[in-house]
C-alpha cells in the first residue's frame, strides 16, 4: 500500500499500530467530530462541502455522496440508519478490507458523521464473513471508541445519539447489492428489493437509510478537514479525491494505491511494478469483474478517472485492475468470470438465474472442445438477454462481460471452437 502526505485512507499506516486510537488521535483522528459535537454543526453546511468535494461513490456506482446523503428525509420523524456496505466480494476487489485492518478508526468518525447529518442514530457495519482480521480490528476499534465517549448516548454531552454495530454476512455476492444487505441484516434471506421504494424512504426495517461504501465514509473526516475543494483538487472535475486502486492479476507487485484521480493508468501500472515477466499487456478490467474488457493498447492511452473509463468503453467501478498479460487464452478468463456469477446468482430472476447458467455452460461446452458455430452468437444473445431485465444489477455484471470479450476477442472464440478446444494462445 502506498502512504503519502495527500493520503486520504491510509493516514496512519507509517504508524507502529496504525489501526490503534492512539495512532488515529495522533493525526487528528475524531477532531472533526469532536468539532460538530460542540458546534452543533449544521447537518446541510456539512452536505454542501461533500457536494464540493465531487466524492462519488467507491463502492462501484460512483454516485455523488452529498448528492445520496441529501436524499435522506432528516426532518422526517422516527428512527433513521446509516449502513456502510463493507461486503466487498466483487473479483479484484481488496481495498475495504484494508481500511477496516489498518484504520478502522476513520470509518467509525466517518458513519458517525454521516449519521449526524442524516438524522441517524444508529448505524450498521456489514462486513463480509470471511474477512476475519478485518472484522477483529473493527470490533477493537469500536470497543475503543466506545470506551473513549467517542459514540454511544449523550456523547461528551452533546445530546447526540450515535450506537454502531457489525453485522457479519455470510460470503453472499449478492448481499453486495444494498437492498440484499438491508434484508441480510434483518435476518431474511439475501436478495435485492423492488425500486422504489428506495432506501432513503423504506430501508433497513423500513425506516429512511442511507448506504454507502467503506472507502466513501473513510474518506469524510479528512474532506471535512482539509475541506472540499482541496479533495477536489486532489482529482479532476466530477472526480474529486485520490482513491484506491487494487491491482491485480499479471503485475509483478499486486497491491492496493491510492492515487488521485485522473492518473495515467501506464502510471499506475508501473507502481505495480509493470506486466509480470515482461510480457506486453493484452487487456485490463479496470473496476472488477463485472465492468467491459478494454484492450491494453486502448487502456496505455486511458486515465483513471470515471469519465475517461465511460469513454474508453467501461467503468471505474470498485477501483479494481486487474491486468491481463499477451499470451493469456481469453476465453477461459471469461469462462471463469461465468462461472462465477452463475454460482453467485441469488435465482430470484429468471433471466438471471437461467441466463447465467447458459453462459457458464455454453463456454465450458466450448473449452471442452464440444464448441459449435453458432454458439459465439447464442453467447451473446443470452448475454443481450439478461442485461436490464433483473431486479439488480447482478445480470448486468454477468452480461457486460460476455459482450465485451466478444467484441474485442471474438477470434480467440472462433478459433477455439474450430480446433476442438484449443486456445489461439497455445497455437501462438
Amino acid at each position: 500500500m502506498v502512504e503519502d502526505q495527500n493520503s486520504v485512507c491510509f493516514r496512519t499506516l507509517h504508524l507502529k499500530e496504525p489501526w490503534a486510537l492512539a495512532s488515529y488521535r495522533s493525526v487528528g483522528g475524531y477532531a472533526q467530530w469532536e468539532k460538530i459535537l460542540k458546534e452543533k454543526t449544521d447537518p446541510a453546511k456539512i452536505i454542501d462541502e461533500l457536494k464540493l468535494s465531487a466524492l462519488r461513490g467507491r463502492g462501484g456506482a460512483g454516485f455523488p455522496t452529498g448528492l445520496k446523503w441529501s436524499f435522506m428525509p432528516r426532518s422526517a420523524p422516527g428512527q433513521k440508519y446509516i449502513v456502510c456496505n463493507s461486503d466487498e466480494g466483487e473479483p479484484g476487489t481488496c481495498k475495504d478490507r484494508d481500511i477496516l485492518r489498518y484504520n478502522p478508526h476513520q470509518l467509525i468518525e466517518g458513519m458517525a458523521i454521516a449519521g449526524y447529518c442524516i438524522g441517524a442514530t444508529v448505524g450498521y457495519n456489514y462486513i463480509r464473513g470471511e474477512f476475519y482480521e478485518p472484522i477483529d480490528r473493527f470490533e477493537a476499534a469500536l470497543k475503543e471508541a466506545y470506551e473513549a465517549g467517542l459514540i454511544g448516548k449523550d456523547i461528551q454531552g452533546s445530546g447526540v445519539d450515535f450506537d454502531l454495530y457489525t453485522h457479519c454476512g455470510a460470503g453472499a455476492y449478492i448481499c453486495g447489492e444494498e437492498t440484499a444487505l438491508l434484508e441480510s441484516i434483518e435476518g431474511k434471506k439475501g436478495q435485492p428489493r423492488f425500486k422504489p421504494p428506495f432506501p432513503a424512504q423504506f430501508g433497513l426495517y423500513g425506516r429512511p437509510t442511507t448506504i454507502n461504501n467503506t472507502e466513501s465514509l473513510a474518506s469524510v473526516p479528512v474532506i471535512l478537514e482539509k475541506g472540499g475543494q482541496w479533495f477536489l483538487e486532489q482529482g479532476r472535475p466530477n472526480n474529486g479525491g485520490p482513491k484506491l486502486f487494487s491491482v491485480t492479476g499479471h503485475v509483478e507487485r499486486p497491491d492496493n494505491f491510492e492515487v488521485p484521480l485522473g492518473t495515467p493508468f501506464k502510471d499506475l501500472l508501473a507502481m505495480a511494478g509493470g506486466v509480470k515477466g515482461g510480457k506486453r499487456l493484452k487487456a485490463v478490467i479496470p473496476g472488477g469483474s463485472s465492468v467491459p474488457v478494454v484492450p491494453g493498447d486502448l487502456m496505455l492511452q486511458t486515465d483513471m478517472d470515471y469519465d475517461s473509463i465511460a469513454k474508453a468503453g467501461s467503468m471505474l467501478g470498485s477501483g479494481a485492475v486487474i491486468v491481463i498479460a499477451e499470451g493469456t487464452c481469453m476465453v477461459k478468463v471469461l469462462a471463469n468470470l461465468a462461472h462465477f456469477y452463475a454460482h453467485e446468482s441469488c435465482g430470484q430472476c429468471t433471466p438471471c438465474r437461467e441466463g447465467t447458467g447458459w453462459l457458464a455452460r455454453v463456454l465450458h461446452r466450448i473449452l471442452n472442445g464440444q464448441g459449435r458455430p453458432q454458439d459465439i452468437d447464442l453467447l451473446d444473445g443470452v448475454a443481450g438477454r439478461i442485461g436490464g431485465r433483473t431486479i439488480c444489477a447482478l445480470g448486468d455484471a454477468a452480461a457486460m462481460p460476455v459482450q465485451s470479450f466478444l467484441q474485442h476477442y471474438r477470434h480467440e472464440f472462433e478459433y477455439m471452437v474450430e480446433h476442438g478446444g484449443r486456445s489461439l494462445a497455445e497455437a501462438a
